[in-house]
C-alpha cells in the first residue's frame, strides 16, 4: 500500500510518549490515513495489534544513528507524504535522512517536554548538542508540534523560533479502551471496601517526577488523618524513596509496587491523584486520572498542569517542591473532593479522534485543515 504518514520514534516502551503513539496511530488509521511505524530494535512504541491501514516496519538497527541509512532507503522507496518524529536525537535523524534521500516528504518534529527545564538537568555536552540542534536544524522542519501552550512558548524562546510556527496539538489520551481497562477488577487489599483513603502517584521513580516531595507531604497528611500512599512505577530512585519512607516513619502506609501495565483501576479508585513533577510537557497521567474522575493535585510545573487544571479551578495547583502546600492540597481533596464529573469535563478535549485530526492538520494534510 502507498503510505501517507511515517512515524519514526525510539521510546522506552513504557513512557508517556509510548502511550501517546499507541493511541495516535489507530486513531489516524481510522480516519483513512495509511501509517508506517518505523521500528528500532529494543525500543518502543510497542503495539499489541495494529489496525488495518497501519503496519510496523523494523529498520534493522539498534540505535537511532545506525538506523539512518535504512531510513533513507525507506524514504526513497515509499516517499510518504509526511513523517512525524519525536525527541531531539530522532528529530535530527529525520531531517538528515530527508536531505540525503532528496524526497518531498514533509517533516513534523515533536517535542513532548519543556525543553529549557529538561536540558538544565542534562550534562554540558548534551545541552550544547541539543541547543544547537534546535536552533540550527529545527527551522528546516515543516511543522513543530508540542502538547501544551507552555511548552510552545518555551520552545520558541529557547530555540529562537517564531512562536507562530509551533503547533499546540492535544495529546490522544482519552480512548474507549481507557474506561474498559479502568473497569477491570483490582485485587489489592488497600482498595477493598471500608479501607482508608489511598493517595496515588504514577510515574518513573526519577528526579524529574519528585516523589520525594510527595512522600514528605504524605507524612504530614498521615500525621493528621488515616490514609495511605501508593506510587506505581519503577526507576533509579526506588532505594532513596524506600529509605525516606522509613526515616519519615510512614513505611507501613507506603507501597511501591513497581511498574504496572494497567494503572487505570488504581486511578479510578484513588481518593486523590498527585502529580509532583518538576517539569513536564503535558502530563499524560494527570489527564488520565482526571478522565477517570479522580480528584487531583498537581505541582504547577512547566508545562501543562496549569492548563489541565484550569488555573486551579479543577484541583489545587501548588509550587514545585513545596511540601507544606502539597500536603494542604491533598488534605483539601481528601476532605472536599472535586466532583468526578467536573474532573472529567476538564479533559474532554484530549480524545484520540480530536488529537488525530489536529496532528494531521499540523502535518499539512489538507483534508483535516
Amino acid at each position: 500500500m502507498s503510505t501517507d504518514l511515517a512515524i519514526f520514534a525510539a521510546t522506552s516502551g513504557h513512557s508517556g510518549v509510548d502511550r501517546v503513539l499507541r493511541n495516535l496511530v489507530p486513531a489516524i488509521a481510522r480516519l483513512g490515513v495509511t501509517v508506517d511505524v518505523l521500528g528500532i530494535e529494543g525500543h518502543g512504541p510497542h503495539f499489541d495489534q495494529l489496525p488495518e491501514g497501519a503496519r510496523h516496519l523494523p529498520l534493522g538497527a539498534h540505535h537511532v544513528n545506525s538506523a539512518i541509512p535504512a531510513l533513507i532507503r525507506y524514504l526513497r522507496r515509499e516517499r510518504p507524504q509526511a513523517m512525524l518524529s519525536d525527541k531531539d536525537r530522532v528529530n535530527r535523524a529525520a531531517l538528515l535522512a530527508r536531505v540525503v534521500a532528496r524526497v518531498p516528504t514533509r517533516i513534523g518534529l515533536r517535542q513532548g517536554t519543556t525543553v529549557s527545564v529538561n536540558l538544565a538537568s542534562r550534562g554540558v555536552m548534551d545541552r550544547w548538542v541539543q541547543t544547537l540542534s534546535m536552533r540550527w536544524c529545527y527551522p528546516a522542519a515543516d511543522a513543530l508540534l508540542v502538547p501544551s501552550a507552555g511548552a510552545a512558548d518555551d520552545l520558541a524562546a529557547f530555540a529562537r523560533l517564531p512562536r507562530a510556527r509551533i503547533h499546540v496539538v492535544p495529546s490522544p489520551i482519552l480512548t474507549d479502551a481507557l474506561s474498559i481497562r479502568a473497569a477491570q477488577p483490582l485485587d489489592h487489599p488497600w482498595f477493598a471496601e471500608g479501607q482508608v483513603p489511598v493517595i496515588l502517584g504514577v510515574g518513573e521513580l526519577s528526579e524529574r517526577k519528585d516523589f520525594a516531595t510527595l512522600l514528605r507531604a504524605f507524612a504530614q497528611v498521615r500525621g493528621a488523618r488515616s490514609c495511605r500512599l501508593m506510587i506505581l512505577g519503577e526507576g533509579r530512585r526506588r532505594g532513596e524513596l524506600e529509605r525516606l519512607a522509613a526515616e519519615l516513619g510512614v513505611a507501613d502506609d507506603v507501597a511501591l509496587p513497581g511498574f504496572t501495565a494497567n494503572p487505570y483501576p488504581y486511578m479510578a479508585r484513588a481518593a486523590v491523584f498527585a502529580l509532583c513533577s518538576r517539569w513536564e510537557g503535558m502530563p499524560v497521567v494527570l489527564i488520565e486520572a482526571l478522565a477517570l474522575g479522580a480528584p487531583s493535585v498537581a505541582c504547577d510545573c512547566p508545562s501543562g498542569p496549569r492548563e489541565v487544571l484550569a488555573g486551579g479551578a479543577v484541583g489545587p495547583l501548588v509550587p514545585v517542591g513545596d511540601v507544606a502546600a502539597l500536603a494542604d492540597g491533598l488534605c483539601r481533596q481528601l476532605e472536599q473532593p472535586v466532583p468526578g464529573a467536573q474532573s472529567r469535563a476538564a479533559v474532554a478535549g484530549y480524545s484520540d479522534s480530536a488529537s488525530a485530526r489536529a496532528y494531521l492538520a499540523a502535518l499539512g494534510f489538507k483534508a483535516f485543515q
